[in-house]
């Protein structure tokens, strides 16, 4: 149940069906959406957000899905049940047109059975009865046309219409060149008039030819005259035309009767063309808005991770601004969250987020939350937003705000989501204040969850105080003056409203004279919530920098680890590699002391030969004698001298480097890369500068370029990813292969409706090192795959 009535229109939800609106293909699709209503039971919003979720996998993944043709089936199918009636000819081509856009969903379907089980249950124990279409195609061609052959006599009909018109053509061709021989035709050639073919004669000669006369110019200097000999085929041809026009409705009539006994199953057909044109809608609407499917639960609590505002978001969009995700949730613990803040700062945003979302997940749509958000179902959910004063109802601003209260307090149960924004506005803030925090422990009594906005210092001191309550603030950068549309739950949050007053200018002394009249403790109780915020700013960056460094410690480590699993795996390969090439050396060898022996014992220990066997041998073991590899040059350490911060220092037993920071007695804190280690002196040896800085450079950069080129993979694949997704991976992709120096780049989108092949073109335009951009062969992929060709 929804309180007030214009509660949708209030959360914007009237906006997002306008947006739907605009995808659906046929009236019946839209008329769905403007019926669709929040539901409140289970079994039914996990079905339809489901079916929306499968269908945007489609989309996504560019599966051959070709809906494109849509009809009102059930016009048709309730005219052909009144006896008599037929329909004409563009009414059955967009059956047909319509039924076969059916047909392909379902063979879809089918060839995909159990992989998208909601959307199947829109078609269960639907038969596809193509006898329909038989019939239709058997009377119409592609165009929509009655085909010459629908029926014998229609055919027999045509032929001689045909043959009739070539009569009267060869007729009148012989008389106008007799007219014009005889000087009796004015300017011009053969023409039609009232249907029938005419010869334009002056008016002086109109008596000389035999005829007919259908009309004269405005001049009265020409008339159209019918020859009298064509006269009588121009007739058989009218009587001809009246033949093939009744039988074209006797065929007509003839199918429609064929096709009334299926009127049950075109209804059928025509409700399933409706719900596939609104899901359609709806996915198409999810993408747009980058929306995802949120956990669903069956009991009233919420938990949004990431979310956005959908009509904030596409209109950031269309700016090339981005929206600064929300964070929030409501549970049996916190059940009323009371957000405070700057004006302007994202208070009734975040509240309106929260209701929207809840609104759309209960419609049945995906939202643009990240996937591990949890949404739960609210059998109630009421509004108070904007100001509903009314002359006609002798409603005040604060009236119209009491009588939603009195309302909320009558009828809010624990399934109830209550939305409040500006909480105790519209009068005197001495008892508005009080009023309010009455209404607020009423509604946290019967245990009813919301999200409240509001400047009162009473509602943030009572919310900190209460079990179930829980104060929320949106960040506010101190230093810059400006909102940073964070919502921080755990503190109550400043209006800042003295330092807003002060930067947008406001004179001093009427600042001074506020503040004055603010009294002590209201401006102490201010300050330190703008002290707290400052605290809560910096502890936000602080997180944030954690968070960053701790990424960039986990990428180092699992870079490590890869490393040394490569070196590993190498090693085994080297060893094994080393060992066959041993064995054979030694068979080599073996054979050659065999043969030498041999030699000896046939020459009989001639001094000669045996000299040669002998330098022979000594050449074999030159060959295969490894050879002792220069010794790296060490380090020149400077041992005598005292280490000081900014000194360059390696290990003891290995060829890390790093440079002291600080130097704490026996310990050195010493940055070995973007890493931080403590060490004790006596494990480092100091070097110099030179030394360190060739050590640097042939443990970094050498080592990650040729890792780099081994491990790059001059093929990238895209599909199934969104856009924004497609483009930062290409993005990245891209920088790579150049700096590496590729000459050129796979990149795999798949086909689908060409929408991801398109943007990634259009994206490539902007590189200038792109020379050109090349579809694969058709046999390996077409246009599902591009080659990409650097200058």
């Amino acid at each position: 149940m929804l309180y007030p009535e214009n509660c949708l229109e209030r959360l914007g939800f009237n906006e997002i069906k306008q947006l739907i609106h605009k995808h659906c293909l046929s009236p019946m699709g839209q008329q769905m959406v403007s019926k669709m209503q929040v539901m409140t039971k289970f079994d039914q919003i996990n079905k339809f957000l489901r079916q929306t979720y499968e269908f945007k996998s489609i989309l996504q993944n560019q599966e051959p899905l070709q809906i494109s043709t849509f009809f009102d089936i059930k016009t048709l199918a309730e005219k052909i049940r009144v006896e008599g009636t037929y329909l004409v000819e563009e009414e059955l081509h967009q059956m047909c047109a319509s039924l076969q856009t059916v047909f392909s969903v379902l063979r879809f379907f089918d060839e995909r059975k159990e992989i998208y089980p909601n959307l199947e249950a829109l078609f269960e124990h639907l038969p596809v009865e193509k006898n329909i279409l038989k019939r239709i195609e058997a009377v119409l061609d592609p165009k929509g046309k009655i085909k010459p052959n629908a029926s014998p006599l229609l055919q027999q009909i045509i032929g001689d219409i045909a043959k009739g018109e070539q009569d009267v053509r060869k007729r009148m061709d012989s008389i106008y060149r007799q007219a014009v021989a005889s000087n009796w035709v004015a300017d011009g050639s053969l023409t039609i008039r009232d249907g029938r073919m005419c010869i334009p004669v002056l008016a002086e000669n109109k008596r000389k030819l035999r005829g007919f006369v259908h009309d004269e110019s405005a001049s009265g200097q020409t008339v159209y005259i019918e020859p009298e000999e064509v006269f009588a085929l121009n007739n058989k041809l009218r009587d001809l035309e009246f033949d093939r026009r009744r039988e074209i409705i006797r065929i007509l009539i003839a199918l429609t009767t064929d096709l009334r006994p299926y009127t049950p199953l075109l209804l059928s057909y025509h409700g399933f063309l409706t719900k596939l044109d609104f899901v359609r809608a709806k996915a198409l609407f999810a993408i747009d808005v980058q929306a995802d499917m949120p956990v669903l639960l069956n009991e009233p609590k919420t938990k949004l991770v990431n979310a956005t505002h959908p009509l904030l978001y596409l209109s950031f969009k269309e700016d090339g601004k981005t929206v600064v995700p929300l964070n929030a949730h409501l549970d049996e613990n916190l059940r009323i969250l009371v957000v405070s803040g700057p004006n302007a700062g994202g208070k009734s945003v975040c509240m309106k987020t929260v209701g929207l979302l809840q609104v759309m997940v209960q419609s049945g749509l995906l939202i643009p939350v990240h996937e591990s958000s949890e949404v739960g179902v609210f059998d109630q959910i009421f509004a108070d937003i904007g100001d509903d004063q009314s002359i006609e109802s002798d409603l005040s601003t604060y009236s119209a705000h009491l009588t939603k209260m009195r309302y909320f307090v009558a009828h809010a149960t624990p399934k109830s989501l209550v939305l409040i924004d500006e909480f105790g506005t519209g009068t005197d803030p001495q008892f508005g204040g009080p009023m309010a925090e009455a209404v607020l422990e009423v509604l946290n009594n019967k245990k009813v969850r919301g999200v409240i906005t509001t400047h009162y210092s009473n509602l943030k001191l009572f919310a900190g105080n209460t079990p179930g309550l829980e104060n929320a603030s949106m960040l506010f950068d101190n230093d810059r003056m400006k909102p940073m549309y964070v919502l921080e739950i755990g503190k109550p949050g400043s209006s800042y409203a003295f330092e807003i007053a002060q930067n947008i200018g406001l004179q001093k002394e009427v600042l001074e004279l506020a503040r004055a009249k603010t009294g002590t403790n209201q401006n102490r109780i201010d300050s330190l919530l703008v002290d707290l915020e400052r605290e809560k700013k910096q502890i936000y960056d602080t997180r944030i920098h954690l968070a960053n460094q701790q990424n960039k410690v986990k990428n180092l480590v699992a870079e490590n680890e890869k490393l040394k699993l490569f070196l590993d795996e190498n090693k085994k390969v080297l060893i094994k590699e080393a060992k066959l090439e041993a064995q054979t050396i030694i068979k080599n060898a073996n054979k050659l002391v065999e043969n030498t022996i041999a030699e000896i014992k046939e020459t009989k220990a001639d001094k000669t030969v045996a000299k040669e066997l002998r330098q022979n041998l000594q050449k074999q073991l030159v060959q295969h004698q490894v050879k002792d590899e220069p010794a790296k040059a060490e380090p020149v350490k400077l041992v005598n001298t005292p280490i000081e911060v900014g000194d360059w220092v390696q290990l003891n037993n290995s060829e890390t480097t790093g440079q002291v920071l600080e130097i704490n007695r026996d310990n050195l804190v010493v940055a070995l890369g973007d890493l931080r280690s403590v060490l004790k002196k006596n494990r480092v040896q100091k070097i110099s500068n030179k030394q360190a800085k060739k050590a640097v450079q042939n443990n970094s950069y050498t080592g990650s370029i040729s890792e780099a080129i081994s491990s790059f993979n001059a093929e990238l694949d895209l599909r199934g990813q969104r856009g924004d997704d497609a483009l930062y991976e290409l993005e990245k992709y891209l920088d790579k292969s150049l700096m590496l120096g590729f000459p050129f780049i796979k990149i795999i989108h798949g086909k689908g409706d060409g929408i991801l092949r398109k943007l990634i073109r259009e994206y490539l335009k902007k590189y200038s090192q792109v020379n050109r951009v090349e579809d694969e062969h058709a046999d390996r992929g077409g246009d599902g795959i591009s080659y990409v060709y650097f200058n």
